[in-house]
């Protein structure tokens, strides 16, 4: 088969798949709070519609021509994240990561993943014999990459900003920079990374949650608690879809962040099987795509594509399982549907479109 057509294929699946999911898991929810059962199904068909259209619109442009955008795409970016500080950033759960207009709301970060992309993959191709200096070639790039992720700690969005900084430096080593240079890159980022945890009180509790969440099973331990009492609940075949308890009011954001959770009590080791299988296939078809690319360009762009949208899931279903401590990140192509749907969708457009040009 075709990998442009293949990733189309998965792409519908998913996304079908997160349709029945998103009503599944939101119904009490969505009855308990706006007394409308329907009400996160119809917005995330809402967003899901958006997001077919901007992937049908990257799927047929050039990614070629994405290259004359990256700059200005890079400060719009920056410029949209600076809003989310301002007083006209929406704030919610503690956090301003947020625009608001007309109801919906959008997540300026989500759309740094896309750009950071393009502009990282233009800008690795066309200094690729500076790369390997540190001073000449690696040094700029870090500090645009690093001034975003300070805007992000501002929010504060944790989770975005290391997902960010991961997939840029598997960009970098396949870009040519010394694995001595990123090393100890990474080796300086330590403190820092001990200081953001350890300083703020919800973070700390979350590693300590993440350790031994009984420790405190109504506070900081509570959701990955009844995140785990779901998955080890549903068994081989689960309890049938629609038949989840977890989701009656106990598991927060189930139709979201947990949502993989909610899969595993419904549809067992069977459900949650089939979407890693799924994301595995985006994951060794991207890299086939980047590995047959006929420029760098189309190579570091197909590498960092795969890397953002699968390293996003395995991080979610990683936090619903237990593996990584609680952050809120979606599953792509699953979770209720918002900005992070959208881009998601025109990522996959865009890897696509490489696949079918390779």
């Amino acid at each position: 088969m075709r990998k442009d057509r293949l990733i189309i294929l998965v792409t519908v699946i998913l996304s079908m798949f997160g349709i029945i999911m998103v009503y599944s898991s939101s119904i009490a929810f969505a009855e308990e709070k706006f007394n409308n059962p329907y009400f996160f199904l119809v917005r995330h068909l809402v967003w899901l519609s958006l997001g077919i259209l901007v992937f049908m619109a990257t799927y047929k442009f050039n990614y070629q021509k994405w290259r004359k955008l990256a700059k200005p795409l890079l400060f719009f970016s920056f410029f949209l994240i600076l809003l989310t500080l301002s007083p006209l950033g929406w704030e919610a759960g503690g956090a301003k990561r947020w625009l608001r207009a007309g109801g919906f709301t959008f997540q300026p970060s989500e759309l740094i993943k896309f750009t950071i992309l393009i502009w990282l993959a233009d800008l690795l191709e066309r200094r690729k014999k500076e790369v390997s200096n540190f001073f000449e070639g690696l040094t700029p790039p870090l500090l645009t990459i690093g001034a975003f992720l300070i805007l992000l700690l501002l929010q504060p969005d944790l989770g975005t900003g290391l997902l960010i900084a991961g997939v840029s430096f598997c960009l970098f080593f396949v870009g040519g920079a010394s694995l001595k240079h990123l090393f100890g890159l990474f080796l300086l980022s330590l403190p820092t990374l001990y200081a953001l945890i350890f300083t703020k009180e919800y973070r700390k509790n979350r590693i300590i949650a993440f350790l031994n969440p009984w420790k405190n099973p109504q506070t900081s331990g509570y959701n990955l608690i009844q995140s785990l009492i779901a998955v080890g609940s549903g068994g081989i075949l689960g309890r049938g879809l629609g038949e989840g308890r977890q989701k009656l009011l106990y598991l927060p954001s189930a139709h979201n962040d947990f949502i993989f959770a909610v899969i595993g009590e419904e549809l067992g080791f069977i459900g949650t099987s089939l979407v890693v299988l799924l994301f595995l296939c985006i994951l060794i078809t991207g890299l086939i795509i980047a590995k047959r690319a006929s420029s760098l360009y189309a190579s570091y762009l197909t590498l960092g594509i795969t890397l953002m949208i699968t390293g996003q899931a395995f991080i979610n279903m990683g936090v619903n399982v237990g593996l990584l401590p609680t952050k809120g990140i979606p599953l792509p192509l699953v979770s209720a549907g918002g900005s992070s749907l959208v881009v998601t969708f025109a990522l996959l457009g865009m890897l696509a479109q490489i696949g079918k040009q390779t």
